[in-house]
């Protein structure tokens, strides 16, 4: 009865739905980096394992993760959920917080104008950022930006991508971008 309890207050807690799979928000428009984002919003999570590790306040989600807040996306191989559990006055007794997200096995964070592509990827709900690590690649529309770091504030909607040391990544040790011009019509005199 127990761990019945407790697997519905850790499912309960993660927000586990099958909607999670739900089809992503078409692009509106360019917008500030995540800049706005409802980093209060309830976390969906989907994935082919779950492991629950109750002692160390976190579960590892493993096997094509998919998880959903609002309207981010992140997509990975292995997802490492850390919560707190805090003491409330509701009903239920207890309540979970999640604190942060890490994922592995290459990242994929899509927002409804961005996608960021790396190797690792953490979210820190606490801190309110985002970060993508290892052959990072910024995508928004037909502009590109590569790098070794790509931290994301979703408070001001700042991004900032880092080049790396020499030989760490495929960008060399420097941030790379591809940028698109709008076509001009020639006047003639």
């Amino acid at each position: 009865m127990r761990a019945m309890a407790k697997r519905g207050t850790i499912l309960a807690l993660l927000g586990l739905t099958a909607s999670a799979a739900v089809a992503q928000t078409q692009q509106q428009g360019p917008v500030s980096a995540l800049k706005g984002h409802d980093r209060n919003a309830p976390v969906d999570v989907s994935s082919q394992r779950i492991e629950v590790q109750d002692r160390a306040d976190r579960a590892v989600f493993v096997g094509a993760v998919h998880a959903v807040q609002g309207d981010l996306t992140m997509d990975t191989e292995r997802l490492t959920v850390a919560y707190s559990t805090k003491q409330s006055s509701q009903a239920s007794g207890s309540g979970v917080q999640i604190n942060r997200l890490d994922a592995a096995g290459g990242v994929v964070v899509h927002s409804p104008s961005e996608t960021a592509k790396g190797d690792f990827g953490i979210y820190d709900l606490d801190r309110k950022l985002i970060t993508v690590l290892g052959n990072v690649q910024l995508n928004q529309g037909a502009n590109q930006i590569n790098g070794s770091r790509l931290v994301i504030d979703l408070d001001s909607g700042r991004a900032v991508v880092d080049g790396g040391p020499l030989g760490v990544n495929s960008s060399g040790g420097r941030v790379t971008g591809h940028f698109t011009v709008p076509q001009r019509q020639s006047q003639q005199h």
